[in-house]
């Protein structure tokens, strides 16, 4: 094993600290991002919006829209669509969509109170530290009665969800000094009943969750270029490898996948989420 070559600074709080490190991962992946997990992230996309009650006229908000994803479905269903992310250079993919999206940062959104009837966030949720103040800045922007709907992931997780993992285990991996950790003050139960039960403490009623089962289907080569391009916490760790190493774990991965191939010889990978609804009273 080697240890890994780079180190984020440290930071006196757990949860600034959390959030300066999902900010610097997603920084300058939005090719990356776009060209392999982003086809991961769109599969629960119609019913995130379903949940959420988006159709014509709809004023909703995309929280985290990444590239776009979402909004853009939202806005084929006749909506009134503002996106907002992070990341500039995922706000500009997605306003190349056409879109109007604009940067910003949870838990401090630069709309105004009661602005939109409804707010969707897929997998946003996983990539902020204090999920709860988070929570109540979208309660904000929701005028009464709009609907909130957010997917995130699971602790209980699909078999192809770990494939990359087991394979950096068995490449020899060794994990950067720091990786983002939520403040455990800060963390929730990653079940349905977690979701609503987070969701009602923000204030929403008829709040609801359930597990979402997919197969995500991806050529071998769509699948590994997101960890060779550094996205996610995956990415990080591939990334973060001396070279030997990163070949060790690709020639795992090229192992291991073989358990997922099907019929088409693209691979099959099991998934699982969470999707949680709510309404502002």
């Amino acid at each position: 094993m080697t240890s890994p070559k780079n180190t984020a600074p440290p930071y006196p709080d757990t949860t600034e600290a959390f959030d300066a490190a999902e900010r610097a991962m997603w920084k300058g992946r939005t090719e990356a991002y776009a060209g392999s997990f982003a086809r991961l992230c769109a599969h629960p996309v119609e019913a995130l919006l379903d949940a959420a009650g988006v159709g014509t006229g709809t004023r909703v908000l995309d929280v985290g829209t990444g590239t776009g994803t979402a909004a853009a479905a939202a806005q084929a269903r006749g909506a009134r669509v503002s996106a907002v992310d992070a990341d500039a250079g995922m706000v500009a993919a997605a306003r190349a969509r056409g879109l109007d999206a604009r940067t910003g940062v949870l838990p401090e959104l630069p709309y105004l109170d009661a602005e939109f009837d409804a707010v969707v966030g897929n997998f946003v949720l996983n990539h902020v530290g204090r999920p709860r103040t988070a929570l109540a800045e979208l309660h904000r922007l929701l005028r009464p009665g709009g609907r909130i709907a957010l997917t995130t992931w699971s602790a209980r997780r699909g078999a192809g969800q770990d494939l990359l993992g087991r394979a950096c285990a068995a490449g020899g991996a060794v994990a950067p000094a720091y990786m983002p950790r939520l403040d455990p003050a800060e963390d929730w139960a990653r079940t349905a009943d977690g979701l609503a039960e987070l969701l009602g403490g923000a204030g929403f009623i008829a709040a609801e969750a359930a597990e979402l089962a997919w197969d995500h289907r991806s050529g071998v080569e769509e699948w590994w270029s997101g960890a060779a391009g550094g996205v996610a916490t995956v990415g990080l760790v591939v990334t973060s490898q001396e070279p030997e190493t990163v070949v060790r774990i690709r020639r795992e991965y090229e192992r291991l996948s073989a358990e997922f191939v099907a019929g088409d010889g693209r691979l099959a990978l099991p998934h699982l989420a969470l999707l949680g609804s709510g309404r502002r009273p």
